[in-house]
């Protein structure tokens, strides 16, 4: 696969991994997060074939959907953001120090994993990076989710280089979709209880 593909792919997940950190709107991080998969599926794409990358993207839009689905039947709490702090200049401040870290340990991955390409180890690394961050930045279940899809993203994406099998593939999908289903649960039941 060509290089400049693989740059705008990982390009593409920085982008989306700050806009999703920025974005107050549960139905716009929805969407990155299904562009942020879609992103990750052409970085997948260059180790393994189709149908597992493909895979990949599925089972992430499938995940996308379910807590879209389950988001859209709970009521709007407009001081439902307990998160701090609640500044955007703050996060993006935060963003770009975690990106200045990842740009530095690109090098260093790249030499530790010799079939990893740069474009692979930066966009890796920057899901996993800014998917802390979001963790560490908020106790919404959704968000929680989110940054915890957007760090096992990461991680399929390093592992993609160590390992090619389908059992891996298909552990992987079911580790995203079980994270998805446990966001709607537990976004049904912080519903219940107010």
């Amino acid at each position: 696969m060509p290089d400049f593909v693989l740059w705008i792919a990982a390009v593409t997940l920085a982008l989306t991994t700050i806009s999703l950190l920025i974005s107050r709107s549960w139905r716009w991080s929805i969407g990155l997060l299904a562009l942020q998969y879609f992103a990750t599926f052409w970085l997948l794409f260059a180790h393994w074939p189709l149908n597992m990358s493909a895979s990949v993207l599925v089972t992430g839009w499938m995940a996308a959907a379910a807590l879209g689905m389950t988001r859209v039947n709970i009521k709007e709490d407009p001081d439902a953001d307990t998160s701090w702090p609640q500044g955007g200049l703050f996060r993006i401040f935060a963003a770009a120090l975690v990106l200045m870290a990842i740009s530095a340990a690109t090098g260093s991955l790249s030499a530790w994993l010799p079939n990893i390409q740069l474009p692979m180890a930066w966009g890796s690394l920057i899901l996993i990076g800014l998917g802390l961050l979001q963790l560490g930045m908020t106790l919404q279940p959704l968000r929680v989710i989110l940054g915890l899809l957007t760090i096992l993203m990461g991680f399929e994406v390093l592992y993609t280089v160590i390992e090619n099998s389908i059992l891996v593939a298909g552990f992987l999908s079911v580790i995203t979709m079980g994270l998805a289903l446990a966001g709607c649960y537990l976004l049904v039941l912080g519903e219940q209880s107010t």
